[in-house]
């Protein structure tokens, strides 16, 4: 079955992502230009005929990153700095570094120093939420294209800017549907080949991943509406690396419905509004969609986006995943905390390493969570 096949291709590429990105290299000499975050503009990189494609950070071992980062560093940081000093990045012609905290800001630095490639800095306001920002924003897109267009000896058109936002656009609005889909139907397709799915999109061929979303969506559609009598689990914080815990969790007569992830719906929430200025519009996604606690709106704002998706989602109970060390999403904790305990919503967290596995520790806390509900 075609719509299958897509399916098999996602699990695929997610298995292995790097040796996918070497296969397109070779097949089509494209330039490729690695991200470290989501606020990245990829409109930007595919309208110069280069292929943009999420850092994933598969290093299981750390030893040449100890060098340069003390072991109390974030660990996503520490691993993909580990896949560019061991080697396995280089099919990559450069990398953006957008300037979301201080530790991919110190990567920006250490990477410059010691891995030769590309290099591009994206600096983004601190906060989002005032005209100054916005307008700043937009020059700062600006400035990447320049820099990307010299870098690459490449012009970079209004209407190359214009087919690559609506190629992504289509890119988000399937991954939406899917979301949406999981939500009214969580038994109609697993949590691990939901998140096989995010993370293949992250590094395929724009134009291969949209048509491969639009037969998964096919394949899916017209099943909605069958709630199955799963508790419904809501996963928050910035990445989710590790398959197994949807496989716990969905062992445990439970399901993830939704979440709050870099590594999920912050990389396709928000689709490109249609101004006249490519630039404009690309820069007005990232200020007016849901921005992750690195940006500066204020646990409020945190809070309320989070109480949305319980009530739209009929969340019975929340898991915070927290990459270790990492202090933007570890200062808003405490009042998310409070807040649920106020809404008596059930929730767990819990600190990961990026490189580790999941042990019988996290088992355990699991299984208590579900217990509890």
């Amino acid at each position: 079955m075609k719509e299958e096949n897509s399916l098999s291709l996602f699990r695929e590429i997610a298995a292995d992502p790097y040796a996918y990105l070497r296969r397109l290299k070779e097949e089509t000499g494209v330039k490729m230009i690695g991200s470290t975050c989501t606020y990245t503009p990829e409109e930007v990189i595919i309208a110069a005929g280069a292929h943009p494609f999420r850092i994933s950070g598969q290093s299981q071992t750390l030893s040449n990153s100890d060098a340069h980062l003390q072991a109390y560093s974030c660990s996503m940081v520490r691993c993909m700095l580990e896949d560019g000093l061991s080697g396995k990045l280089d099919f990559a012609d450069g990398v953006v570094f957008p300037h979301a905290c201080d530790s991919l800001q110190r990567l920006s630095d250490i990477w410059r120093l010691n891995i030769k490639s590309l290099h591009f800095d994206v600096l983004l306001p601190v906060k989002l939420d005032s005209e100054i920002s916005k307008n700043y924003f937009v020059k700062v897109i600006g400035r990447f294209k320049n820099d990307i267009e010299k870098a690459l000896n490449a012009t970079i058109t209004n209407q190359a800017l214009q087919d690559a936002i609506a190629l992504m656009n289509s890119i988000r609005s399937s991954m939406e549907k899917l979301y949406k889909i999981r939500s009214e139907n969580p038994s109609i397709i697993k949590g691990e080949d939901m998140a096989a799915i995010v993370k293949a999109s992250m590094v395929m061929d724009k134009k291969e991943c949209s048509a491969a979303l639009q037969e998964v969506v096919g394949m899916l559609s017209g099943n909605e509406n069958k709630k199955d009598g799963r508790k419904r689990i809501l996963i928050s914080g910035s990445i989710c690396s590790h398959p197994d815990i949807y496989n716990i969790i969905e062992n445990k007569d439970a399901v993830v419905v939704w979440d709050d992830l870099c590594s999920g719906t912050r990389y396709f929430e928000g689709v490109i509004k249609g101004e006249n200025d490519a630039l404009e519009a690309i820069a007005h996604r990232f200020t007016e969609r849901y921005v992750c606690p690195a940006k500066h709106l204020g646990v409020e704002f945190q809070m309320a986006n989070m109480k949305k998706i319980i009530k739209e989602h009929n969340i019975d109970a929340v898991l915070f995943i927290f990459v270790k060390f990492c202090e933007p999403f570890s200062f808003d904790y405490p009042d998310m905390k409070n807040e649920l305990q106020k809404m008596k919503i059930p929730f767990l967290m819990v600190e990961m390493d990026q490189h580790n596995h999941v042990d019988e520790q996290l088992h355990t806390r699991i299984d208590t969570l579900l217990e509890i509900m």
